[in-house]
């Protein structure tokens, strides 16, 4: 059964009585500020994960990687 386009009128105009123009814009810009925060997030997290991945390889071997077993035999001699 589909709405008619009376009743969907006037379900448009009680919204409208209830909340008002101004409260109904608000709310837009309140729901569109959101998005925006949302894509800054994920792409301010997509740009963390590639700048956190190293690309300088020593011996084949990730530049952020430290041997602990040579390093503790040194100081502990």
């Amino acid at each position: 059964m589909q709405p008619s386009i009376w009743q969907i009128l006037i379900v448009a105009a009680l919204v409208l009585i209830l909340f008002g123009r101004g409260r109904i814009s608000e709310m837009m810009g309140d729901v569109g500020k959101g998005i925006k925060s949302f894509k800054k997030g994920i792409t301010d997290e997509e740009e963390s994960a590639s700048a956190a991945t190293p690309t300088a390889r020593i011996d084949n071997k990730p530049a952020d990687t430290v041997d602990a077993a040579t390093t503790t035999d040194k100081t502990a001699s």
